[in-house]
Formats: C-alpha cells, structure tokens, sequence
C-alpha cells in the first residue's frame, strides 16, 4: 500500500473509484446506486459490483428505499460507521489533542494535554501516552481500530524522511516514529504536516462538497495548500511553509514582509514591548501581574475585553497576516482561505483586518472569489484533519 494517497497518482483506477465511490455515499448517505453512478459518472454496473463487496465487509449497509419513478423502489445504501474506528492526534501551539472517531468522523472520544516542551523525545513520549489514553477511554479492541493519523508541526521532508523544527528541537525520522506507534499499538500510522491535515479535515469535514482550491493558514508559520482538490506537497513534501529564515537585522530591514514569523505574529513579543514603554492594559492584569507570562492567549483574550492594546496589537496583526495572505490569494487564486492553528480565537478584530486587507491588496479577480473563514473544526483542526486522512486511506484500500 501507499504511504498517501491523497492526490497521488501512484492510485490505480481500483483505488480511485473505491475513493470517489466511499466519499460520496459518507457525504450523501443513504444514496441509491443509481445517484452515486450519476455523480461518480461510473456505469450501474460497476457501481454495483463495488457496492456489493462494501456490503460484505460491513463497511456499508443496504437501509430503506427510494421513491419510485415507476417500477420498482430502488434500495438506498449508506456507510456502517461502526465497521471501524480512527485515532486523529494533532499538536498546535498550546495542547496537545486527540479523538477517537467511527468512520463518519464522528467523536467518541476526546483527550486534550498542554504542549510539551523539551526534546523531540517529550514529544514522541507524549502522543504514545496519548494514543494510549484514547484507546483505554474508548474501550474499543484495537483490531477495530483501523488507522492512526498525527498531524505534527515542523516540515516534514519525504524526500530524506524527516521531520524538523526549525529553531527548537531537532529532527526525528518519519519512519522511526511511524514504526514505534505501528509496533506498540498494531494500528497502521500515517505522519502528515499539521497545516496539511488542517486543510485535508476543513475540506473533507467542514465545508461543502466542490471546493477544489483551498489555503489553510496555520497561523502566520505555514500553510496547507489544496489545488484541483488535492493536496500540495511539493517536491519533497515540504510545501506551504511561509517566510524566509535567518535574515539578518539588516535584510529584515530590508525584506521585512519575507521574514519568518513568530507562532503568534508577534503578539506576545509586541505586547511586552508595549508594557515596558509603560502602556496600561489588562493583558499584564491577565498574565496575574507577571510579564513572564504573557502569551497569544492573554493577549486575545484581553482583545475579547475590548482592552484598546491588545485590539491594536491583534488588528495590526492582521493587517500583515492578509498582506501575506493576498500574496497567496494572487498566487494561488483560492475559492477559500481558512484561518486557524489558534490566531483564528483573537475573533472579529483579527478576521476583518485580513479581510479588509486582501480586499485592499489582492487583485479585484482573486478577491472577490475567495472567502475568508475561521476554521469551523477550532482547537480539533489538527486532530480531525488527521482522522480525514485516514479515512480516504481505509476507503482508497478498503482496509476494512
């Protein structure tokens, strides 16, 4: 089997119609055979056959039946979401979350840790006791278990098999970590970019069914790009990271929009500039008085106060993070652009910055296209993108 399968053309016409097949009855179930040989544009026949073998595996039921146009009333079909289960676990810049779900991504179970912080080694530690704890919460044997997805910040170079973290810790090899979870769980593993999965889960699970083009914007470090509604990889894998690194003061000074940002675009830093000039403001009363403390958390949630600095702070954020955005906008001419990795909780002030910006910046053709949105899955982005990946796998193979 493929590692990916998402927009890979190492798929064979048996895999692709498996896919185009499965996704179709998960979105639109019950559906008669008629209806999905209309959408998938595959003869009754074949559409037949395959449903027939889904039905022996279990993985889709035959249900009620259809209004007749004369003659007989056809028998819909609909996805078994207890044929199996998924783990999805994602990292974004706080926590630390993962979900057990059926394959209709619906959640059973959900178990949310603070981020570690430290060695890659925490890290791997931490997902391990995490998949362990979703696992004893679900009470499912893991033969039901049929896939586990992580979305894992860093870029992930397939090319050499890594995934790094510029600036903090190390690297770690895909393999090793897809091995130690498939040898101590027995469930097939699949490692993915968190942005990728991010954008893999708003489209399959979120918004609706024809958008073919799609930029999730992973705060302001690194985005999922879907194209012709497939992932974006690139040539190694490690497409969608934005910025250039290790500029120097003067190149900043010089190429500052090409830096690399922060996590937070600089709200953190921005704000502890602020107070130290001697700015009031309930971000310090947020932080228990400690300057130490203030992070993106305190300062949007003063924002939510209508505290007047951290409204500035967040408002001009935006307005960089949407010039950046239209750049992206012209380049790419996406119908959607999803704001999230944990920017997208500073709310209205931030959303109609960008918003008013790519108005402003982008080309009239490209922006009066693309919608601007909130990811509609928040803190789960991750995690449920992760489950969506899996997903097309146990539909693409049948692993069932």
């Amino acid at each position: 089997m493929a590692e990916e399968i998402f927009g890979e053309e190492v798929m064979s016409d048996r895999e692709r119609k498996n896919w185009a097949i499965l996704d179709l009855i998960r979105r639109k179930g019950p559906i008669t055979r008629t209806e999905i040989s209309k959408e998938t544009q595959l003869n009754i026949v074949t559409v037949s056959n395959y449903i027939n073998s889904y039905i022996q595996k279990g993985l889709v039921v035959e249900g009620g039946l259809d209004v007749s146009s004369g003659g007989r009333r056809p028998v819909m079909v609909e996805l078994n979401p207890k044929a199996g289960f998924v783990i999805g676990v994602g990292l974004d810049l706080f926590n630390v979350i993962g979900v057990v779900t059926d394959l209709q991504a619906n959640v059973l179970v959900k178990v949310k840790k603070n981020r570690p912080t430290g060695s890659e080694d925490m890290v791997i530690d931490n997902i391990v006791g995490l998949v362990e704890e979703l696992i004893k919460k679900s009470e499912l044997d893991t033969n039901k278990i049929k896939g586990l997805g992580v979305g894992i910040p860093g870029i992930v170079d397939r090319r050499v098999g890594t995934i790094r973290w510029p600036n903090q810790m190390g690297s770690i090899y895909i393999s090793t970590l897809k091995s130690l979870l498939e040898q101590k769980f027995g469930i097939p593993t699949f490692i993915e970019n968190d942005a990728t999965v991010a954008a893999c889960g708003e489209r399959e699970l979120e918004l609706e069914t024809g958008v073919q083009n799609l930029l999730f914007m992973y705060s302001g470090v690194g985005s999922g790009i879907i194209i012709n509604g497939q992932i974006y990889r690139g040539a190694s894998g490690c497409a969608g990271e934005l910025g250039i690194p290790n500029l120097t003061d003067e190149e900043k000074s010089r190429w500052g929009g090409l830096a690399r940002w922060e996590a937070d675009l600089g709200l953190t830093s921005r704000a502890i500039e602020a107070i130290k000039k001697g700015e009031k403001t309930k971000i310090l009363d947020l932080a228990n008085g400690d300057i130490n403390k203030i992070n993106m958390k305190t300062v949007v949630d003063a924002a939510k106060d209508g505290d007047p600095l951290a409204n500035k702070l967040v408002e001009e954020a935006g307005i960089e993070l949407g010039v950046r955005i239209a750049y992206l906008v012209n380049f790419l001419n996406p119908e959607v652009v999803v704001i999230g990795g944990g920017i997208e909780r500073a709310g209205a002030v931030l959303l109609d910055a960008i918003k008013r910006t790519v108005r402003a910046r982008a080309f009239e053709e490209m922006a009066n296209v693309v919608r601007i949105v909130p990811t509609q899955l928040g803190e789960d982005s991750v995690a449920m993108g992760a489950v969506s990946l899996v997903i097309q796998e146990i539909f693409t193979y049948v692993m069932i």
